[in-house]
């Protein structure tokens, strides 16, 4: 018979399920410990001549020798160029015919034949000559103020000088400088005659070391840094300015806590950094870290873990705070 509108229903119930126990974990952790830590930081930057020097006379001129070319490593003292030379043959005639005059009025002086301001004058007229042959003789043979290597020449021989541009550039390699921008939290952790590494992107497996020389007084605003200048003697002169370079500074070390860098969970949606630590019953207790330096695979933790802590290192990706862990 068809089942009517009072008809019972003969399925049994649902049976409401026991909540269940949350899943133990298995992990594996470390003991949180301390070790020297290294603080060391590496910045980049670009070699740089110690010294550059553009080679030209005071004015214009014929230029009637060139000496070296580019490339050319050059000795300071050295002579580079030569200008015409006419205005210094008349400088050194009239020199010549002033010292000859001042020695013949010398001994007129001595014999009473002329007046101490008369000698005077003449000694002054003489000194005005000498500095004068000087200054002409300066700007016409051109001589190099450092020793270094010659990295442009603008003109030929014949050419007439015309202020434009130097006549040549020098600049010296032995040694060359580096400016490093170090951030402003590190400026009281940097001192002159520091020792640096450097090393370079053109010169692979090479390693150079150099001094702070400098260190700038103003921090840059926009970038809160300040600039320290690294002096590397670079006596075999391989490294060139304008070549890329890695700098290491080391500001000694610190004695705080270490962790493998797989400990270190980066929690969503935030920038901070976290641990799991085994508490005394056994479970996950999540803890936010502050990091210092990497290096080598692990993290210095400065702070957010006591010494002796037990550290998840494994099995931490899945994790939940509170959860029941085995630690095999």
């Amino acid at each position: 018979m068809a089942a009517g509108c009072g008809s019972q229903n003969n399925q049994a119930p649902a049976t409401q399920q026991a909540p269940q126990e949350p899943q133990v974990a298995l992990v594996s952790v470390v003991a949180a410990a301390r070790e020297n830590v290294p603080q060391t930081s590496l910045y980049s930057s670009t070699v740089q001549a110690k010294v550059v020097n553009n080679i030209a006379p005071q004015g214009t001129g014929r230029i009637q020798k060139l000496n070296v070319e580019v490339g050319d490593f050059v000795a300071k003292g050295q002579v580079l160029a030569e200008m015409d030379k006419v205005q210094l043959e008349q400088a050194q005639l009239k020199l010549r015919n002033d010292e000859t005059e001042l020695e013949r009025v010398r001994t007129l002086l001595s014999q009473g034949g002329i007046s101490q301001a008369d000698f005077d004058q003449l000694e002054l007229a003489f000194n005005v000559s000498k500095s004068s042959c000087r200054n002409i003789e300066e700007n016409t043979i051109l001589r190099s103020p450092v020793s270094g290597v010659i990295t442009a020449r603008n003109y030929d021989r014949g050419d007439m000088f015309t202020m434009g541009q130097p006549i040549y550039t020098v600049q010296q390699i032995t040694p060359v400088k580096i400016l490093v921008g170090i951030s402003e939290t590190d400026y009281t952790r940097v001192k002159k005659g520091d020792t640096v590494s450097i090393t370079a992107d053109a010169l692979p497996g090479k390693e150079f070391s150099g001094t702070v020389n400098r260190l700038y007084p103003t921090m840059d605003p926009a970038t809160h840094t300040f600039n320290v200048e690294v002096t590397v003697p670079n006596t075999r002169r391989e490294l060139r300015p304008g070549m890329y370079a890695r700098v290491t500074v080391n500001f000694g070390s610190t004695f705080n806590i270490v962790l493998p860098d797989t400990a270190v969970l980066k929690m969503q949606g935030a920038g901070t950094r976290s641990v799991f630590v085994v508490d005394p019953e056994g479970k996950a207790e999540m803890r936010v870290v502050t990091l210092g330096r990497h290096f080598d695979g692990k993290y210095e933790i400065l702070s957010g873990l006591e010494e002796g802590e037990q550290v998840v290192v494994k099995g931490n990706s899945a994790l939940k705070a509170g959860q029941a862990v085995q630690i095999g």
